[in-house]
């Protein structure tokens, strides 16, 4: 291993005390690989907050990296006091790995060209925009997973506008797999709504029934029953009741 020339790393962990930055890296690969002259990572280290006096903030992570002279590295710190946690990220540019996880609103953006699998997570709203940023950065995105309770602060603002016709679109143009289970409903209706986003055709959806029954008007709404004619297949949880009617609105879809 001293000997090693390229290194790519990537690993999701738990950590005790201290997120991993760059003075870890050196101590334990750099320093120890004396040899390597491409270090290509992604990092996302997630520990509980016992004491929100000292938290690192993205500034105190990325100084840390100054000594990273061939790298652009990227970091961004999100503390989620609602679970006790603290999530950071830290990667080199040009992104090479498959898998983005636990994207929130701090996201930096940029274009993520190589990532097929997606996943997002904020304790704070994720608003229309946002939705538009994450489909411009990551335009080859083939499985989004999404985690939010929280309603959205805009949506009753776009419909007291009138905007909806101005409202850009949210363009998923190679996604086959969309996990909405453990989302508030407004986020079902952001991805269902055909003015809010476009799907493409064969679609696997994961969302929970009650949801859907109550964002479908009772599988009754017209502006939903676009991207609901593009699922092929569907995944229902929670007290599930099948009909006839619900058939009907996902004419092409297989139902579990």
């Amino acid at each position: 291993m001293s000997n090693l020339e390229k290194l790519g790393l990537y690993l999701s962990i738990f950590v005790n005390e201290r997120f991993i930055d760059g003075n870890n890296l050196k101590k334990n690969i750099l320093n120890r690989m004396l040899q390597l002259n491409q270090f290509k990572f992604y990092i996302h280290s997630r520990m509980f907050i016992n004491n929100e006096m000292n938290l690192p903030l993205k500034q105190d992570v990325q100084q840390t990296f100054e000594d990273f002279k061939d790298n652009q590295i990227i970091s961004y710190v999100d503390y989620f006091l609602e679970r006790k946690k603290g999530h950071c990220h830290v990667y080199s540019c040009p992104f090479l790995m498959k898998y983005y996880e636990g994207i929130t609103n701090n996201f930096p953006g940029g274009l993520y060209p190589y990532v097929s699998v997606v996943s997002l997570h904020d304790e704070n709203p994720f608003e229309h925009e946002f939705f538009i940023r994450i489909t411009q950065s990551f335009s080859f995105m083939e499985k989004l997973t999404l985690i939010n309770r929280h309603a959205q602060n805009q949506k009753q603002s776009y419909k007291s506008m009138n905007d909806i016709q101005n409202l850009s679109i949210a363009k998923y143009s190679y996604l086959t797999e969309l996990d909405i289970r453990q989302v508030h409903d407004n986020y079902i209706e952001e991805f269902l709504c055909n003015t809010k986003t476009y799907l493409q055709n064969d679609i696997l959806l994961e969302v929970n029934f009650n949801s859907l029954e109550r964002v479908t008007h009772n599988f009754a709404r017209d502006d939903t029953r676009i991207n609901c004619a593009k699922i092929n297949e569907i995944y229902l949880f929670s007290d599930v009741k099948y009909s006839k009617t619900l058939q009907n609105y996902f004419p092409f879809a297989k139902i579990h």
